[in-house]
């Protein structure tokens, strides 16, 4: 592969969308793997990520946001503010909506703020279609087109897959020739730190459901990854929430909760990085820390 090709187009996409419309989902479903968690909780994007597709006609570098929203707290306002930061200086940009709830007010808060003022190419993203028949497909596909100018509005499942491969096709073609921005076999710019605490994350929120989504933090207290590639990488980490009575729901009866939390990770972990991996969890109160500066900064927020 070359990025010197004749031809060869390279660009940053900012995927940006309401709370819970599927976007990290998309974003996986582009790049062909799991770049970023998923989970059918609200605001379970707290960073913007950073996922590259390469082939040898093209590199995406596609931005998955957090959900842009009215913010209740200081964490909202610094969710916010990382998606005004990742739309800026784009060369396209796609706005998610969701077919299954309903195109809505909230999709208009989020056109008019961070979609209508990019100067780039606009698509909008129909996601959920493989939950919604033709006859409400089609009035959904309507009120997408009348929230403000696009390119392109594009029906998909990320679920499924269906129309994962248009978008793509749609978004390559309108972005600009030029050379590589990352090298080729890179995925994502995430440190290793930051995804292994958004893996450990990501399984706490499966498992907790209905109970605490948007109070677990994770913060990795020692990240040993020897030379040796035969060696076990360790790490140690602490499950962060905001209530004492947090502590019981995700250390579970017994430690059975926190056990499951670390077996799965231990498995996405070990399938990520190629090798055995020590993971050790342990649950830390970390009182109203949403709300409070010096903890968001000291978790990276």
């Amino acid at each position: 592969m070359t990025d010197t090709a004749q031809g060869f187009r390279s660009g940053i996409v900012a995927v940006v969308g309401r709370p819970n419309v599927g976007k990290s989902s998309l974003v996986n479903a582009m790049v062909g793997q799991k770049i970023a968690i998923v989970s059918d909780k609200p605001q379970t994007t707290r960073r913007g990520i950073r996922a590259i597709l390469t082939t040898a006609e093209h590199q995406v570098v596609f931005t998955d946001t957090p959900g842009f929203h009215k913010p209740r707290t200081p964490l909202g306002h610094r969710l916010n503010e990382a998606v005004e930061a990742a739309v800026d200086g784009v060369d396209a940009v796609v706005h998610v909506v969701d077919a299954a709830a309903g195109v809505g007010r909230g999709d208009a808060f989020v056109f008019e703020h961070e979609v209508a003022p990019v100067n780039a190419p606009k698509l909008c993203v129909v996601n959920k279609i493989d939950r919604v028949g033709h006859h409400r497909l089609v009035p959904q596909l309507a009120a997408a087109g009348a929230l403000g100018e696009f390119a392109e509005i594009v029906p998909v499942s990320a679920t499924t897959g269906e129309g994962v491969g248009l978008l793509l096709e749609l978004l390559v073609a309108r972005l600009p020739q030029g050379p590589l921005l990352y090298p080729p076999d890179q995925v994502t710019d995430q440190t290793l730190e930051t995804r292994v605490t958004e893996i450990v994350r990501g399984r706490a929120l499966e498992l907790t459901r209905e109970e605490l989504p948007h109070s677990i933090a994770v913060e990795i207290e020692e990240l040993e990854v020897p030379d040796d590639p035969d060696a076990t990488v360790r790490v140690e980490a602490l499950v962060l929430v905001e209530r004492e009575s947090q502590k019981a729901i995700v250390i579970g009866r017994g430690g059975s909760m926190l056990k499951a939390v670390g077996t799965g990770a231990r498995e996405e972990l070990e399938a990520l990085l190629g090798r055995r991996v020590f993971l050790s969890l342990r649950v830390k109160l970390l009182k109203d820390w949403q709300r409070d500066p010096r903890a968001l900064d000291r978790l990276g927020f």
